[in-house]
């Protein structure tokens, strides 16, 4: 008895020694448990908090690596749903809004009666209102983000989302005025009015109060004046 008794005891001061060495030279110890703690970070939920907490970071690429990875390991998961949508939001905080908006299509399609589709179609809409460009340009964005806002409103109309969408909408029409005015008004300039004015009535028409009627009718008045002139000068 005493011959184990003594060998229990220099397996003791064995480890002791042991991990008095390692603390000295700075090695890392590991310890049974360490692998545990760390799996923790593997299940569903715990790919779900590293997503957040990169996000939250500022870290939006490696957000959607972590979000893609929970995706893929875990598709059953309700985690993984939630993870689909942090794809999307961290590709809209990135300011990658095409991404973005095929992240958020693909979750519309995926989970058509989930309660979170209010908030992805406000994100459709806001993906393509981001990138509308100056009033030169093309007025694609500024067409479809309507077109979305628009689209959300019909189909929750009690939403809080929708009050948002339709201040939006208000935005959106007042991009494709201006577009539509600035045409008219290079046309006008060029002295070509019969262009001009069908410019200038198409944004009374369809874009009325959004802050473009004043400027608009001076110059659908100036421009019927001037196609007066021109009528009478050639009799």
């Amino acid at each position: 008895m005493s011959t184990v008794r003594n060998k229990r005891i220099n397996k003791r001061i064995l480890l002791i020694l042991v991990v008095a060495v390692m603390l000295l030279t700075g090695c890392k110890i590991w310890w049974p448990w360490s692998k545990r703690v760390d799996m923790t970070r593997a299940t569903p939920e715990g790919l779900y908090q590293q997503g957040v907490e990169q996000y939250q970071d500022g870290n939006y690429k490696r957000a959607v690596d972590v979000f893609q990875r929970l995706k893929e390991e875990y598709p059953l998961s309700r985690f993984a749903i939630m993870g689909e949508m942090g794809i999307a939001d961290s590709y809209f905080s990135a300011k990658e809004y095409t991404e973005a908006e095929l992240a958020y299509s693909e979750f519309l399609n995926l989970h058509p009666t989930n309660e979170n589709l209010p908030y992805v179609l406000y994100q459709i809409g806001m993906c393509h209102f981001n990138q509308i460009s100056t009033i030169d340009r093309d007025s694609s964005d500024a067409f479809k983000a309507l077109k979305g806002f628009e689209r959300l409103i019909a189909r929750f109309p009690g939403s809080k989302f929708a009050f948002l969408a339709e201040k939006m909408i208000r935005e959106c029409k007042r991009a494709l005025g201006e577009q539509e005015f600035y045409v008219g008004e290079f046309y006008f300039n060029i002295k070509e009015y019969r262009a001009a004015l069908r410019r200038f009535e198409k944004v009374g028409r369809e874009y009325p109060n959004v802050g473009l009627d004043y400027k608009v009718s001076y110059y659908l008045i100036e421009t019927k004046r001037r196609l007066a002139e021109a009528e009478a000068g050639r009799k």
